[in-house]
């Protein structure tokens, strides 16, 4: 029999052919789908939405038995409220055509679709993140391809599977939406060096391979959320948030609190408070030595505590707690590389800090997050605005969050101004492009119309020279 020399010969020739089937696909979709109105785009985008929505409490089932991280009533509460506040953003916006007319600076702005966008997905968030990303790449026009997390290709795959049945009920492309069925670094590599746009949300070495595919990349740094309680706080509101935040899915949100930094003089009513709350305090050295070995091996996260319940972690220290803890509160031995217990932990446990002055307090995140998490977010209880401004200018991190739930709240909010997202961009600080909450509009390209404007003031020397 004569040979097929179309067969491929080797993994990477393989790898390239399987890769480049799912670009002619999604390339195909993408040009019938650019032609489409702005209501037939963002029915579309509605359709991916509703799909999380209406299945949030099946899929969160699935994410937990697969990935074995977190637990299935957050995840159903995570999967119902993030379909709402996207989808909430992004209704009403133009994202197609002309978007904007600027007739005092002479400039009309024009949306247009980047075309194909690949999707890094991690196994922390396996729905709503192949769901967040899909309503951006659609909202602007362009099909996506998704690459998963090994340890999630089931319930990430069965998201996208349902996705695609909606979009088909719409009348539009099957493959707008695809997600890779083999799992390999060698798939992902080329995906991502395919496509015409990457963004990778995950662990830091498939953010790295995102910016170095040789497409326009859009990434996300480490998370490592300092907590500030300003002097004056009613800590009773505060701290009810705090650990909510630090316990939201066993705590494996990159946007949950990491540190608490308290006010000496109330620092015992605080914890006082977090005992109230489902905390449990770890004060001597041998239980915190143990808290530390168990959540960290060689400074790096250890994998088995990870979304872990605290009872779980406790255990695994073997510490007695109580069955309905919350929340380790664990009493760091100083901020950033004095104590491994200052990096991000994606556990219920949270280190805490005392401090006397204001910029003390900022000098404590300040040096936990050059350990880990710098760009990231910060979050603050405050009734100053005054403090609340001067730890925004002192510490490098890209979101500041007041008076929230900073775990859930974030990654946007019906009550507040942030993008509502599960990629939340950490600018320079940490590697990326951005210092915002990614959404649609960083998946299109605008082209702009520049009138002639003839009747523009020019200055004269006096005036353009002058401060």
């Amino acid at each position: 029999m004569d040979r097929d020399d179309t067969r491929p010969t080797t993994e990477e020739d393989r790898s390239a052919a399987y890769i480049r089937a799912y670009m002619g696909r999604a390339r195909a979709a993408q040009e019938v789908f650019e032609l489409k109105s702005q209501k037939e785009t963002d029915e579309a985008v509605r359709a991916v939405a509703r799909t999380v929505y209406d299945n949030a409490e099946e899929l969160a089932e699935m994410a937990v038995a697969e990935t074995g991280m977190g637990n299935v009533p957050d995840k159903i509460l995570k999967n119902r409220q993030k379909a709402r506040i996207i989808w909430n953003s992004l209704k009403g916006k133009r994202s197609k055509g002309i978007i904007e007319r600027d007739e005092g600076a002479g400039v009309t702005k024009i949306a247009k679709p980047m075309g194909v966008v690949a999707a890094i997905t991690p196994m922390t968030n396996p729905i709503v993140t192949p769901m967040s990303n899909a309503m951006f790449a659609l909202k602007g026009g362009n099909a996506i391809i998704i690459t998963p997390h090994h340890r999630a290709t089931g319930c990430s795959g069965e998201t996208v599977a349902r996705i695609r049945k909606a979009l088909v009920a719409l009348g539009l492309p099957t493959d707008l939406v695809q997600i890779l069925d083999e799992h390999s670094r060698e798939n992902t590599r080329n995906l991502i060096s395919s496509a015409d746009v990457v963004v990778a949300t995950g662990g830091s070495g498939m953010v790295r391979a995102a910016y170095s595919s040789g497409r326009p990349a859009l990434g996300v740094g480490a998370g490592n959320v300092q907590c500030i309680i300003d002097r004056g706080a009613d800590i009773s509101v505060a701290v009810p948030k705090i650990v909510t935040g630090r316990a939201f899915d066993n705590g494996i949100l990159w946007s949950a609190e990491q540190s608490v930094i308290c006010p000496d003089d109330a620092f015992e009513a605080i914890l006082r408070e977090f005992e109230r709350n489902g905390g449990y305090v770890v004060r001597d050295a041998a239980r915190k030595e143990a808290l530390r070995n168990a959540i960290f091996a060689d400074g790096a996260m250890n994998r088995g505590a990870i979304g872990r319940p605290a009872e779980a972690v406790a255990r695994a220290a073997r510490i007695d707690v109580p069955a309905d803890t919350k929340v380790l509160v664990v009493l760091a031995d100083g901020p950033g590389e004095a104590d491994v217990l200052a990096k991000e932990k994606m556990c219920p446990v949270i280190a805490a800090y005392r401090y006397s002055t204001f910029d003390e307090a900022t000098g404590i995140a300040k040096a936990n997050l050059e350990s880990e998490g710098k760009g990231h977010s910060v979050c603050i209880h405050s009734d100053s605005a005054e403090n609340i401004e001067r730890a925004a200018l002192a510490l490098s991190a890209s979101r500041f969050v007041v008076n929230q739930v900073c775990a859930t709240s974030a990654g946007g909010s019906f009550f507040n101004g942030l993008a509502p997202t599960n990629t939340l961009g950490c600018g320079s600080w940490g590697h990326n492009s951005i210092s915002e909450n990614l959404d649609y509009k960083h998946l299109i390209n605008v082209s702009r119309i520049a009138y002639n404007m003839e009747g523009n003031p020019v200055p004269s020397d006096e005036e353009l020279w002058s401060l």
